[in-house]
């Protein structure tokens, strides 16, 4: 596995598998976006590209543009050794590991803004968050020149900024979405786990247990959107000591809300559990 450090080691690879005959005899090229302290989750779609692609390459950068003032980027986890383990173990090929001047050189001042989105669900909460995703994935997209790009369906309203951009800006990426992957318990695998105490771990477990109440609404024909926001509230009050931050029922496209909930809708909730922010959601059947 190669361990690239500039956006010109990583496209000369890119171009490389090309040269080879359209990476390895005509299967595409994937890559998987992460920030680094890769589990479970991270491994799922490492797995799905190498299922899919010729090359597969991740890479691992902790984006200081998605981050507000108050919030965690100087303590969000980074093990880069045990990253690089599980991605070789996982079938990955190369790990891009820029720089934040690398990827944001001095003076920069061009960013990617999906209007109307961005505003929206984690957008509403955190604002420029998806700014700062769009831009980065747009560079990675651009740098890497990859025919597929894979990202979980635990962060579905980031998802729907991407697919959005990717259109928007006629990038040749394909946006390849995973399920989520939780622990044996139901709590959704996000890096962010790592912050919680063992209380609060507990706690946590209140967000999967009100997606999967609106779940079963859904599935014995409740549509009505706000009958399964009632029904996840109830789940949430059952544990005062987490504050919700939104319920949502949504058009996953456009991500605004909907009165009643058809076949493919996306419900997703996030809240506070302690000082850690979390997010699960679901798509209705």
């Amino acid at each position: 596995m190669e361990l690239l450090r500039t956006v010109a080691e990583l496209r000369r690879w890119s171009r490389a598998l090309r040269g080879k005959g359209r990476n390895d005899g005509g299967h595409p090229f994937g890559l998987v976006p992460t920030m680094g302290a890769l589990h479970a989750g991270h491994a799922s779609l490492i797995r799905a590209a190498a299922a899919s692609c010729g090359r597969v390459a991740i890479s691992i950068f902790v984006n200081p543009t998605q981050f507000g003032p108050n919030e965690d980027y100087a303590r969000y986890p980074r093990t880069f050794e045990a990253d690089c383990a599980l991605a070789k173990t996982e079938g990955a090929d190369a790990v891009f590991a820029p720089s934040v001047e690398e990827l944001y050189p001095a003076g920069a001042a061009t960013f990617v803004e999906v209007e109307g989105l961005s505003n929206r669900l984690d957008g509403a909460s955190r604002p420029g968050h998806f700014r700062g995703v769009a831009t980065v994935v747009a560079k990675l997209l651009i740098a890497s020149e990859a025919d597929r790009a894979f990202f979980g369906q635990k962060d579905a309203a980031q998802v729907a900024v991407l697919r959005r951009m990717v259109a928007d800006l006629r990038l040749s990426a394909e946006i390849v979405v995973c399920p989520i992957v939780r622990e044996p318990d139901g709590l959704a695998l996000s890096s962010r786990n790592l912050f919680l105490s063992a209380a609060e771990r507990a706690q946590a477990l209140v967000l999967s247990r009100a997606v999967r109440q609106a779940e079963a609404l859904a599935a014995a024909g409740e549509r009505r959107s706000s009958a399964l926001i009632a029904a996840a509230q109830r789940s949430f009050a059952a544990v005062p000591e987490v504050r919700i931050d939104y319920i949502a029922a949504v058009d996953w496209a456009t991500l605004d809300p909907v009165e009643i909930a058809p076949p493919g809708t996306l419900f997703a909730v996030a809240a506070w559990v302690g000082q850690t922010r979390l997010i699960d959601n679901t798509i209705l059947n």
